[in-house]
C-alpha cells in the first residue's frame, strides 16, 4: 500500500476567511462542496490543507486525511488490527472510497482513495 498525500482538516466555520489566509501563504482552492474546502500549493500540489465545517456524511469531522493507492486494503489491515472504526467503509458521492479510523492518540483519520 502507498499513501499518496496527507491533509490536516481544520474544522471551522470561517471557510472563506481560511481560504483568504492561506493563500497568504501561495495556497490556492483547489475543491469547494460548501462544506468543506481543499487549499493546495500551485507548485507542490500534494501540499494541501483542508478547512470544514461538518463532514456531510461522517458522525465526526476528521482531524486528518490520508489517500492511500488501495483504500480497500488499508480497510482490512485496520480491521485486523482491532482500531476503532469511526465511520465505515463506503463510496461517496463526490468520487472518494473511505472509511474513519481512531489513531492511539484519539485522533479521528480519514483514510481514503479516489475512484
Amino acid at each position: 500500500m502507498t499513501v499518496r498525500r496527507v491533509v490536516p482538516n481544520i474544522t471551522s466555520e470561517a471557510i472563506q476567511e481560511s481560504r483568504d489566509f492561506y493563500a497568504l501563504l501561495g495556497f490556492e482552492e483547489v475543491m469547494n462542496h460548501g462544506w468543506i474546502m481543499t487549499l493546495a500549493s500551485p507548485t507542490q500540489p500534494a501540499a494541501q490543507v483542508s478547512v470544514m465545517t461538518a463532514d456531510q456524511t461522517a458522525p465526526v469531522n476528521p482531524d486528518l486525511s490520508v489517500e492511500v493507492d488501495d483504500v480497500d486494503a488499508a480497510y482490512a489491515a485496520v480491521c485486523e488490527s482491532g482500531a476503532e472504526i469511526v465511520h465505515p467503509l463506503q463510496d461517496e458521492e463526490w468520487g472518494v472510497r473511505r472509511f474513519f479510523v481512531r489513531d492511539p492518540n484519539g485522533r479521528v483519520i480519514n483514510i481514503l482513495g479516489h475512484r
